[in-house]
């Protein structure tokens, strides 16, 4: 059953943006691009992980006051990053991430 909620949950969720038209040639603006989709991919794995800790119905209370919180202690994650992860782990939208992890 968890499995068959799990793979609901990625078919629902949003469909990550494009990559920029104006691809640079520049090494370094490559680089951080990379360094940019590994960030965010991590992000999405850590997300995955809280909301199994921690259910999308559940308020951000809720969630802290429970599992997500000692989970986030445990592996040295912020609470707030934690709780942010899980939201772009849920919708795919990088705007979730904006003033924690980004």
């Amino acid at each position: 059953m968890r499995a068959v909620l799990r793979q609901a949950v990625r078919d629902v969720r949003t469909a990550p943006p494009p990559p920029p038209a104006d691809t640079s040639t520049d090494p370094l603006v490559a680089e951080g691009r990379q360094l940019t989709d590994d960030l965010l991919a991590s992000a999405h794995a850590i997300g995955e992980l809280m909301l199994e800790v921690a259910p999308a119905y559940l308020s951000d209370t809720e969630a802290t006051n429970g599992a997500l919180a000692l989970l986030c202690e445990e592996i040295g994650e912020p609470l707030e990053h934690g709780l942010a992860a899980g939201r772009y782990a849920l919708t795919g939208d990088r705007r979730a991430l904006h003033g924690t992890v980004l």
